[in-house]
């Protein structure tokens, strides 16, 4: 039996650095893995997971969760950065993969900018083996921040996904982030 393993907490907090960390760990260990991300994420690179700090490493561009099926035979580690930004049925294949001995390791935003859970990661929370909740630095002032803060300035667009880094997002901690939402 497998095992699913999520990172989550606000942007820039290290989700996608603890990620891949722990692939490098992975390759260390001599364990085979396969790296996706949603094709919605191309703010750094489309080939590859990038950090806000610059780390990266290529990875596989997906529209679906379905897509991950494919890897049921080709890996013993299934990692998925920006979980947020799959459908739906992301839990559902999540278990097919981990029912199939699969270690599944996700990193995404466990919260949008209005402090709602954001896309499948509730479930996917709720059916982890392992969770790391991770904080940033608030940056108005230096406390952990749990939230993402987007700025006014982006706050036109009522979707709930503006993909986007530094330009449009802050980390804060819960009091900055409710003063100013």
């Amino acid at each position: 039996m497998g095992k699913l393993e999520v990172i989550c907490g606000p942007m820039f907090s290290g989700k996608s650095e603890e990620l891949l960390r722990r692939l490098k760990r992975a390759q260390i260990a001599k364990q085979s893995f396969i790296l996706y991300k949603p094709a919605i994420d191309n703010r750094y690179s489309e080939t590859h997971v990038v950090t806000h700090s610059g780390i990266e490493m290529k990875c596989h561009i997906i529209h679906n969760a379905e897509s991950l099926l494919s890897s049921v035979d080709n890996a013993d580690i299934i990692a998925i950065d920006e979980g947020q930004f799959l459908d739906e049925n992301t839990p559902n294949i999540v278990e097919v993969l981990v029912k199939n001995g699969k270690r599944v390791i996700i990193a995404g935003l466990d919260m949008d900018s209005s402090g709602k859970p954001f896309g499948p990661m509730p479930n996917l929370l709720a059916k982890a083996e392992d969770v790391l909740k991770v904080t940033a630095v608030c940056e108005k002032c230096g406390k952990d921040a749990t939230h993402t803060y987007r700025h006014s300035a982006s706050h036109s667009n009522n979707d709930t996904i503006l993909v986007g880094a530094a330009d449009h997002y802050e980390a804060r901690c819960r009091n900055h982030w409710q003063i100013h939402s």
